[in-house]
């Protein structure tokens, strides 16, 4: 009892208001992927932000100590950047580029210290001049990327990987998920080393994580 007689008031645990606040910002980071997907199905590419398990599946290529920044492409609503971050890897060495203007707003706002630029990944060589001063090779200690290949022609595809593996040190991998049964990105160049990872069953639809990487 209360010095009033009153019975004391209940509080809900630390740990539950903190639960409850993890699945409040999933439902809002869902309702905000829906929106986009709406408005434009073809840059989206996926009827649900990427699952933990893929994130962190693509995440575990990073190399912490080669105190090289990451690169990552088409961040969304950061589910991929949310497994970057929990790796280890300090915030002020993660860059992302992000086409959606919204989406680069919101991601600043949730991940502060890591860098988000607004551009143009399949225009990649370009928006890193634009926005970071260059793109030399061996810049990044690998790229990982969560664009909806599949939804772009091949010649685009063939590009991107193109730019990505040119601003890597050899043998550092650019990392793609895809739903697809074939790779997202074709490659006949015996001098590119392609491996692919099981079956992510818990991602919605399933997914593969794929890695590309300049044979030394």
């Amino acid at each position: 009892m209360t010095n009033d007689g009153k019975p004391p008031a209940l509080h809900a645990p630390p740990v539950k208001i903190a639960r409850k606040a993890v699945v409040r910002a999933r439902f809002a980071d869902q309702v905000r992927f829906l929106g986009s997907v709406l408005r434009a199905p073809r840059s989206i590419g996926a009827i649900a932000p990427t699952s933990a398990e893929t994130a962190r599946l693509m995440a575990s290529h990073i190399d912490l100590s080669s105190g090289l920044p990451v690169l990552e492409l088409g961040p969304g609503t950061g589910a991929i950047t949310q497994a970057i971050l929990a790796s280890g890897l300090p915030p002020e060495r993660l860059h992302a580029i992000e086409y959606s203007a919204s989406f680069c707003r919101l991601l600043r706002e949730k991940f502060p210290g890591a860098r988000f630029h607004q551009g143009d990944a399949f225009d990649l060589e370009a928006t890193l001049a634009q926005r970071m001063g260059d793109a030399a090779p061996g810049r990044f200690d690998c790229v990982i990327s969560g664009l909806p290949l599949l939804n772009f022609a091949r010649e685009k595809r063939c590009g991107l990987l193109a730019m990505a593996l040119s601003v890597l040190p050899v043998g550092r991998p650019f990392v793609q998920f895809s739903y697809g049964m074939m790779q997202p990105v074709p490659v006949d160049d015996p001098g590119i080393a392609v491996a692919r990872s099981s079956w992510v069953l818990r991602n919605m639809p399933p997914a593969r994580v794929w890695t590309y990487r300049r044979k030394a």
